[in-house]
C-alpha cells in the first residue's frame, strides 16, 4: 500500500530522538552558526549526519565539498573519512571558512581538509588542469543555486566512475514546484532539475528530505 507520512514538527523530533549521535563539537557549532544572519545555511544536525554515513557507505577517500559556510558538513564529512581521507573544500569566504576550520582543527581532522578559497567554479577548474579528473569518489554541493549547472558539468568529470554527488536544495522550499516562482535561483534550480531527469550520464534519485536533495551516480 503506498502511504505518504506527513513530517509535523512531532515526528521529526521523534526521528531526532532516536536517530541522532550527536557530539558537544558538533552541537557547539550549530550553536555558534545559529547566532548568525545567515543561519539558515547551514546543514541540519540530521543531514549532516546522513552526509558523514553517505561517506563511510561509500568507503570515500578523496571528496570533494562545494559550498561550506561555516563547515558543518564539512566537519561531518572529515570526521567520517579514513585517516588517509581527504576533502577538497570550496568556498570564497576567510570570514566563514575560519570557523570552519576552526572546528576542523578542535576535532583533529584538519590535515584532512584541503580548503582552497575563491570563486568555485575557478576552483574546479583548476582540479581539473592538474589531472584530477575522475579521482574523486564523492561530492558535496551546497552554494550559490545559479551555478549548480556549472558545477555539476566540472563535479561529474572530476567523479570516478560510480562516484557519487549530492545537490542540496533542489526542492527550495517548495517554491520549484510553484510556477509563480520566477526568482533566478527557483528558475535555476527548475532548470537544473529537468536536465538531470534525462541525463543519461547518471543514476539518479531525488530525495524529498531536508530542502530536496539529489543523489546520482555516475555511470
Amino acid at each position: 500500500m503506498l502511504t505518504q507520512v506527513d513530517l509535523n514538527d512531532s515526528l521529526c523530533s521523534y526521528v531526532r530522538e532516536v536517530s541522532l549521535r550527536d557530539s558537544p563539537l558538533l552541537r557547539e557549532l550549530r550553536e555558534e552558526t545559529a547566532a548568525l544572519p545567515l543561519a539558515t545555511m547551514q546543514v541540519s544536525a540530521e543531514q549532516g549526519q546522513f552526509l558523514g554515513t553517505l561517506v563511510r557507505a561509500l568507503g570515500a577517500r578523496n571528496t570533494l565539498e562545494v559550498g561550506v559556510f561555516t563547515g558543518y558538513s564539512l566537519l561531518c564529512t572529515a570526521l567520517s573519512l579514513p585517516p588517509d581521507g581527504r576533502v577538497v573544500a570550496c568556498d570564497r569566504s576567510p570570514e566563514w571558512t575560519d570557523v570552519a576550520m576552526r572546528y576542523c582543527v578542535r576535532a583533529g581532522v584538519a590535515g584532512k581538509v584541503d580548503l582552497r578559497l575563491g570563486d568555485a567554479r575557478e576552483t574546479l577548474g583548476t582540479l581539473r588542469s592538474e589531472g584530477r579528473d575522475g579521482t574523486f569518489d564523492f561530492a558535496f554541493v551546497d552554494a550559490d543555486k545559479v551555478s549548480y549547472e556549472d558545477y555539476y558539468e566540472s563535479v561529474l568529470a572530476l567523479l570516478r566512475p560510480g562516484g557519487t554527488m549530492l545537490f542540496d536544495n533542489v526542492l527550495w522550499s517548495g517554491l520549484v514546484a510553484d510556477d509563480a516562482a520566477t526568482d533566478p535561483d527557483t528558475r535555476a534550480l527548475r532548470e537544473f532539475n529537468a536536465r538531470r531527469r534525462h541525463d543519461d550520464r547518471i543514476d539518479l534519485s531525488v530525495l524529498t528530505y531536508a530542502d530536496g536533495l539529489t543523489l546520482a551516480v555516475k555511470r
